[in-house]
């Protein structure tokens, strides 16, 4: 195989800000390096499911494969991850580094460092990887690469003539990069005669293969044939087939130390082949196992439920399948009153929320039913028992709580110096708490702030992209809990409490939450043939309330005279056929209502 040998192997990834170009520069390296001929009319080729192409962002990391010959005259086999910029999809990021030696610092010459700029760039010096800077889109009108170049120099101390310049959309500059990366990128390093160890980055699921994973040789050789375990299990497996990432699986006869590729081990069951576990040879083991990655911690939990009660288990085998690809999703088994049976689910954020919901439906062909989100609270009872509750029918009685700690995150902003004030505002609003600004040049700011995770899960990053004409940038990290004032607020239909509307929120905003809530039902919920009350509660008391009126027929059209008792005998009997029909009546409440109510107007 050419370049297999180690020192020929460059392993990277591409970190940047979300819209930076990572996507359309991978498009350019698949073309340099021969891989394909020519894009053509299918840009963002490693982006491969329909939702990334409609969206526009990239969700899942992509790994692939590359044979390169390099103008000394060596050949070369470039592995290369391209990673998401959302920084809901920040775990993906942290993996995808932890299975290479350095990454490429893709920075838009228009925009310049933002806010996931930074914090990927910690993240990548946290595992100790070499950054190659480079200057994206400087073929825009709006390109300031001298501004751009410095804001680089300022973030990770490199020289300005290290830092690189492209245009990913017309290839300028990607063969000058690409010789930069072979010299700058150290080759993977090799422990002579060590056993197996190979680290599991991503997985899979084929209804044919079974599970397939995607793993990162560390050490020794994995080949067809060979009996290997995995550490977190212990279940042996005789592997079926290894083979290279190109733009498809392409089959070898082995991968080595510091070689990407895929392995095929015959698992049946989607669990087994966890990302993170590490991989050994059952013949020669080694004790202990790679650090894999640090669990990721949901941020949001919202309730996923079947419309149709009979898919429940095509939705569960759905998720198994799912955190299969995508290790950050964490659900269990829930029931609703209103529902039915299905399952609470953990989220990175709003986004990855929408995302997951959207690839059930899509990808498994299920039609499916969501709860309001909320965080995750800590509360402490009267007997001093500390409780973690994501859902609001967990909540104790208000008489058995002591205090109520809710999660706490530190909050980073990269704005334009214009847009401080109105940002200060927003951040003020969503009960934020003003910690430092500083000036990275006189063209971008950077403001900290401290705030509750509740505050910023729906709309926070809306409304600031609109305040700030797009050019604001937002980064956070949980830090702690602090005790807050927490009411369960609940949701009434004709007098029946919706379990999944129920929301916590601060006290402070209960009555604005309950207002805009029965106000935006009152607009989704479709007319009945009764009236139906909308009321928004705290414990068993009414803070607001709005009502869909009834269609009406006009029972006394047909009277032409006489006395006026026999109106008000048809309107009596209608008013009792309508009094009957809204004590049995059913309100339906659409789909569209539950993700319609955490928009702000």
């Amino acid at each position: 195989m050419p370049g297999s040998s180690p020192d020929r192997i460059r392993n990277f990834c591409i970190i940047a800000h979300i819209d930076h170009g990572k996507s359309t520069l991978a498009d350019r390296l698949l073309e340099h390096t021969g891989l394909v001929d020519s894009i053509g009319n299918r840009p963002q080729l490693l982006d491969d499911m329909d939702l990334e192409r409609e969206r526009g962002i990239t969700i899942k990391s992509h790994a692939v494969s590359m044979n390169y010959h390099c103008s000394d005259g060596g050949d070369y086999i470039l592995n290369l991850i391209d990673t998401p910029g959302h920084v809901d999809f920040s775990y993906e990021v942290s993996r995808s580094l932890a299975a290479c030696e350095g990454a490429i610092l893709l920075v838009d010459a228009s925009q310049g460092v933002e806010a996931q700029t930074i914090a990927n760039v910690y993240l990548a010096l946290e595992y100790d990887l070499t950054l190659l800077p480079v200057m994206n889109k400087i073929d825009l009108v709006s390109a300031q690469p001298d501004i751009c170049r410095q804001q680089i120099v300022d973030l990770i101390g490199c020289s300005p003539e290290e830092v690189l310049s492209v245009s990913a959309k017309e290839g300028t500059g990607v063969p000058e990069m690409v010789a930069a990366l072979i010299n700058a990128i150290p080759p993977p390093s090799v422990v002579k005669d060590q056993p197996l160890q190979a680290l599991i980055f991503d997985s899979l699921f084929d209804n044919y293969r079974g599970a397939i994973a995607y793993v990162r040789v560390v050490s020794g050789i994995l080949k067809p044939g060979m009996t290997i375990f995995f550490h977190s299990t212990g279940i042996r497996y005789l592997v079926d087939e290894v083979g290279l990432l190109r733009l498809e699986r392409v089959k070898t006869d082995q991968l080595g130390t510091g070689q990407m590729g895929y392995v095929i081990p015959g698992c049946k069951e989607v669990g087994e082949t966890r990302v993170g576990d590490t991989i050994g040879d059952d013949a020669d083991p080694l004790p202990d196992p790679l650090p894999g990655y640090r669990e990721p911690k949901p941020m949001v939990f919202a309730g996923l439920f079947p419309a149709n009660a009979e898919d429940y288990e095509s939705l569960k085998d759905a998720l198994a399948r799912l955190k299969l690809n995508d290790a950050s999703l964490q659900y269990e088994p829930e029931t609703s009153g209103s529902l039915g049976f299905g399952f609470r689910c953990g989220f990175l954020g709003l986004l990855h929320l929408e995302i997951v919901q959207e690839r059930l439906e899509r990808e498994y062909d299920l039609n499916l039913v969501s709860t309001v989100p909320n965080v995750k609270y800590r509360v402490t009872d009267n007997h001093g028992e500390v409780r973690f509750i994501d859902n609001p029918a967990h909540l104790p009685p208000v008489s058995n709580i002591k205090v109520v700690e809710e999660p706490i995150i530190k909050a980073q902003v990269v704005t334009p110096p214009e847009y401080v004030g109105a940002i200060m505002q927003l951040a003020t609003e969503r009960r934020g708490i003003y910690d430092t600004t500083e000036y990275l040049d006189a063209r971008r700011a950077v403001l900290h702030y401290k705030m509750p995770l509740s505050e910023i899960i729906y709309d926070f990053y809306d409304k600031l992209k609109s305040m700030s004409r797009g050019y604001a940038s937002f980064d956070y990290e949980l830090t702690g809990w602090e005790p807050t004032l927490m009411v369960k607020l609940d949701i009434l239909l004709n007098g029946e409490i919706v379990d999944a509307m129920s929301v916590l929120v601060n006290e402070d905003k209960a009555y604005a939450w309950g207002r805009r809530v029965v106000d935006k039902l009152a607009e989704l919920i479709p007319r009945q043939m009764f009236e139906v009350a909308i009321q928004a509660a705290i414990s068993s008391r009414i803070i607001a309330r709005a009502t869909v009126r009834a269609y009406r027929k006009n029972v006394t059209a047909k009277c032409y005279g006489g006395d006026v008792t026999r109106k008000r005998k048809l309107l009596e009997k209608q008013k009792e056929g309508k009094k009957r029909m809204k004590s049995f009546g059913n309100v339906e409440v659409p789909q569209e209502a539950f993700m319609a109510i955490l928009k702000s107007d």
